[in-house]
């Protein structure tokens, strides 16, 4: 039972504040049937939307477990210290005033303390916050209209986290056919973060997947728990995290008491922990709706069906510089599709199988069985209905039977995608769901969510990423060429390795894998102020710091990457590496073993050799270094090929004289 077990799923329900706020939680929590106690209390009237009403807390029947505080900032401080002493379960505290008033209200920063003492051991929610609403139970301690219902009995839901009321308020409003379990605000977190509410959601065997909307984290350690615990449930993650622009920072930071971070850590850290972020609600919304449904995919390979050429090119455009794409068909796969086409279709993916097969049951079944049968990660069919309010949809059902059955025959994993919202009802989503078919409304949205759910798959698949120390103590035993290099816990520590190590050093955050976009690196420090500055900027970024003696010299940049083939066994990349390897896209590719004279190929079919062979009277870079380096690197792939799932060194830094291996990551096997 966590902490907030009460708080998230009372069996009673009491409600402070007069006005309108406090009658409306009694009257929403009426309309939503809950089954357990409701206990107004006002201090004057009899009544509360037909409820008899309490004057005080010590008049209450029983100890509440959960209670909404609608009073005024003052009057909430007294209210939680009742509470507390009674034994109640928590509060949700409506009142605005506390911290995140910021500067311009010098009493806010009291009064939260205020706040927190009062509250003592009794969990807290807000302030600032509207509150919670459980689908599943039907309790509400909600202060305005929702869109939402009941939680149907046997079934499962979404939970969402957010930190601004009224988004809160506009999602329990959509349309999208996406069941909701939980619904809750956070406020300026001023006892209670964000990640412990979501910890409390993710424990109800109700709820499928998390979504959060993040202002500002309350805790490093508390989101690795979170995210620990998600995947040992099973319940996937996404979060929408504002602040990229400098106008969204400057409103998060007025708008709660939590520092909304670096962009480029924050995105960072979230990809470590395996929680997809989007950047927009509906994508969030579309996103929390595919992985609800069916889960992390598998991998990043799509399928797309329609019965039109614009759709298909429009799909096909939609995932252009993405992580997932529509690979091309092998020619056995295309013939199978060919075979139930007429000759005037040219097969491809994404798929325009014409009109030609439209409302023939058999046919489409036949087509979409052979498109689906070549194992894609997920599936999709473009399918917008006609408004029925001035037309009829009966001859698009084929295709969703057709659709449903090429699905079910193969195992797959499938979606409509409505090219536009208002053409897929809300009343169809139910169905399409207990289909086994995800309804997906938006082009682009639907990618987005196949692209969050293929980033969850990869981070859950079993495996282990070492970090950079573990991966270089590795390559340093097999012979390696790896700098001096001492894992820190603390500045101090760093600037010991420092000293021991010798300047210039490098200082890294460890366990994050792009160190550079995350502000995660600093290079060249000389002195022991520079080192303990750098180790201060990066603290909570990372699992701890590591210090390592600095290459310089250095003429040119490689990354040398193993990845394990199913078929070939390790498979080599050899590149233009650094910053610049997603750029530049330079490299070749060797399968393993390899000789020298492959390796040496390979390096001179780079656009970098030249720079390395000495470009307009430049230094000359040790390519003989370099070969040996990248050798070594496929020895160990080959000796640990049962291991070892991904090696990246990126950069191998050539210099004139030696080449080095500055940053590894390795992905061992789940059995490593």
């Amino acid at each position: 039972m966590t902490r907030l077990e009460r708080l998230l799923r009372p069996k009673s329900i009491c409600v402070i504040g007069g006005g309108g706020f406090g009658a409306n939680v009694v009257k929403q929590t009426l309309k939503m049937r809950f089954p357990g106690h409701i206990w107004p209390i006002h201090p004057t009237k009899d009544t509360v939307e037909g409820l008899p009403a309490f004057r005080s807390i010590a008049d209450l029947p029983d100890v509440p477990d959960a209670t909404f505080v609608g009073v005024n900032r003052h009057l909430t401080i007294d209210m939680v210290r009742e509470l507390s002493a009674r034994g109640a379960g928590g509060a949700i505290c409506f009142a605005a005033g506390f911290l995140e008033a910021g500067n311009d209200d010098a009493d806010g920063a009291r009064l939260q303390e205020e706040l927190i003492a009062a509250a003592g051991a009794m969990p807290i929610i807000g302030p600032n916050c509207y509150g919670l609403i459980n689908y599943a139970d039907g309790a509400l301690l909600w202060p305005d209209q929702h869109g939402g219902t009941r939680l149907a009995a046997g079934t499962r839901g979404v939970a969402i986290v957010t930190q601004s009321s009224n988004i809160a308020i506009n999602m329990t409003m959509q349309k999208r056919g996406l069941p909701v379990a939980y619904i809750m605000t956070a406020g300026n977190q001023a006892q209670t973060g964000l990640s412990e509410m979501a910890l409390g959601l993710i424990e109800d065997e109700r709820v499928s997947a998390l979504g959060l909307h993040i202002e500002g984290f309350d805790s490093v350690d508390g989101f690795e728990r979170l995210a620990a615990r998600a995947r040992q449930l099973g319940k996937p993650i996404v979060a929408m995290k504002v602040g990229r622009s400098a106008q969204a920072r400057a409103a998060t930071v007025s708008h709660t008491a939590s520092l909304a971070g670096s962009d480029a850590a924050s995105d960072a850290f979230l990809k470590r922990l395996g929680i997809a972020r989007l950047d927009t609600i509906p994508s969030f919304l579309e996103a929390l709706k595919l992985l609800a449904v069916a889960g992390p995919l598998g991998g990043p390979r799509l399928s797309s069906m329609s019965c039109s050429g614009g759709e298909a090119s429009v799909m096909a455009d939609s995932a252009e510089g993405r992580r997932v794409l529509f690979p091309a068909l092998a020619e056995e796969h295309r013939a199978h599709v060919k075979a139930t086409l007429g000759p005037l279709v040219a097969v491809a993916n994404p798929l325009d199988y014409h009109t030609f097969i439209w409302n023939n049951e058999p046919a489409m079944t036949a087509t979409f069985s052979a498109m689906v049968s070549g194992g894609f990660d997920l599936n999709l069919l473009v399918l917008d209905f006609p408004r029925n309010d001035r037309c009829t949809d009966v001859d698009w059902w084929p295709t969703v039977n057709a659709f449903e059955a090429a699905l079910k025959a193969h195992g797959a994993t499938g979606a409509i995608v409505a090219s536009m919202p208002e053409n897929l009802p809300e009343a169809y989503c139910e169905g399409l769901i207990a289909r086994g078919i995800v309804p997906l409304y938006g082009i682009a949205e639907a990618v987005d969510a196949a692209e969050a759910a293929a980033l969850v798959g990869e981070a859950w698949q079993d495996g282990r990423s070492t970090d950079e120390a573990a991966a270089k103590a590795l390559l340093t035993a097999a012979g390696l060429p790896v700098p001096a290099g001492r894992r820190a816990a603390s500045a101090g520590e760093a600037v010991d390795a420092a000293e021991a190590l010798g300047y210039p050093v490098a200082v890294k955050a460890l366990g994050i894998a792009h160190k550079s976009e995350a502000g995660a690196v600093r290079l060249n420090l000389r002195d022991a102020d520079a080192v303990s500055a750098a180790a201060q900027a990066m603290a909570g970024l990372g699992t701890g710091l590591y210090v390592e003696r600095m290459v310089t010299g250095g003429i040119g940049e490689l990354i040398v990457g193993i990845t394990r083939d199913p078929l070939f066994g390790p498979v080599m990349t050899v590149g233009t590496g650094g910053v610049m390897v997603e750029l530049l896209k330079d490299s070749a590719t060797l399968l393993l073993p390899a000789t020298r004279e492959d390796v040496l190929a390979a390096l001179r079919s780079l656009k970098l050799f030249p720079l390395l062979d000495g470009f307009r009277g430049r230094p000359k870079a040790d390519v003989d270094a370099a070969v040996e380096a990248i050798l070594g690197i496929a020895d160990f792939a080959l000796a640990h090929a049962t291991e070892v799932d991904e090696l990246d060194v990126n950069p191998l830094i050539v210099c004139e004289n030696g080449a080095w291996v500055a940053d590894a990551l390795m992905v061992l096997s789940d059995h490593a």
